[in-house]
């Protein structure tokens, strides 16, 4: 892979599959709806194109020459069903088009409740809206022909990675305000570093006997509530309370604030929480020297406290 475009680049995955793929020398297209916040991410590190995902002839222009295109855009919840489908099928065009291969970013959705570590090879049976919604664009990737790398994160939390279930937490305890924490603290749970999935997604993607499969990328390990706090606080001078959320809570928010409604059928995965089996992963690329959630959250609050400070000037 000489030439990349990532679409979606100013969120939190997109943000680090850049900056991955600038580490390995590849030439980079960061793709984004709003040029200020690509030239304060980017600078001129990478070439940039302003556009929108939802009109095929920008995707088709930003696709102009490259070798795979990296899908990581993500929209608002209530959005998904009218938009995430319209978006598949532009990169989809654009791959056949272009002729280039497809890294599809995707979540835990599909996989629906599970008891045990799942695997690639776990049946799919999805119980939510959102999951179904997420099934369904996989196959439909799996059914273009494009040649395709579909990777399913957990959780994710990192630089830039505004709209996750644990940057509110971290924001706060960052600024020293009190702090929410979405779900129980005693229910350990799979945070991935948005860095550390960015490099895996990288490698595997240079690597042709990779495509046409399902991928998962584990965190380090599990990890709940109080451990993260623990942490927080061992490492920050951070001494308020942080109150968990539970799903009554959050049902209650839902009917003032659009987007939190739709929150509500995912909580199940703060109480069973789905965990990811990594052995297939392991097997291709051997040990992976994960980031520690203590030097994780070191750098991820340093970044918060930094952007506070540039967008407070």
């Amino acid at each position: 892979m000489k030439k990349a475009l990532v679409l979606g680049a100013t969120g939190g995955i997109g943000y680090a599959l850049v900056q991955a793929l600038l580490e390995k020398n590849i030439a980079v297209i960061a793709f984004g709806r709003g040029e200020e916040k690509l030239e304060r991410y980017f600078g001129n590190k990478v070439k940039m194109v302003v556009g929108d995902v939802l009109q095929e002839a920008d995707v088709m222009r930003a696709a102009e020459g490259v070798d795979v295109i990296f899908h990581a855009v993500n929209f608002p919840y209530q959005h998904w069903m009218e938009k995430h489908p319209i978006c598949l099928q532009h990169v989809i065009h654009a791959a056949k088009s272009k002729k280039t291969k497809v890294v599809l970013i995707d979540n835990i959705y599909a996989y629906g409740k599970q008891t045990r570590k799942v695997s690639e090879q776990e049946t799919k049976e999805p119980h939510t809206k959102k999951g179904k919604i997420r099934l369904d664009l996989e196959s439909k990737l799996k059914a273009s022909g494009v040649p395709s790398l579909i990777v399913h994160l957990p959780d994710f939390y990192g630089p830039y990675a505004y709209n996750t279930i644990l940057h509110e937490t971290l924001k706060n305890v960052a600024i020293n305000k009190k702090a929410n924490f979405v779900g129980p603290l005693n229910v350990a749970r799979e945070f991935v570093f948005t860095p550390d999935a960015a490099k895996i997604i990288v490698q595997l993607s240079q690597h042709d006997d990779a495509y046409d499969q399902n991928w998962n990328i584990p965190a380090i390990h599990s990890i709940t509530g109080a451990e993260l706090v623990k942490i927080l606080r061992e490492e920050t001078d951070y001494r308020k309370k942080i109150r968990p959320i539970s799903k009554t809570m959050i049902r209650f928010i839902g009917f003032f604030q659009p987007y939190m409604k739709e929150v509500v059928e995912m909580m199940y995965l703060t109480e069973e929480p789905v965990i990811l089996n990594g052995e297939k992963l392991q097997k291709q690329m051997g040990e992976i020297p994960f980031t520690s959630y203590r030097n994780g959250l070191i750098e991820t609050i340093e970044w918060i406290k930094q952007e506070e400070s540039v967008l407070s000037k």
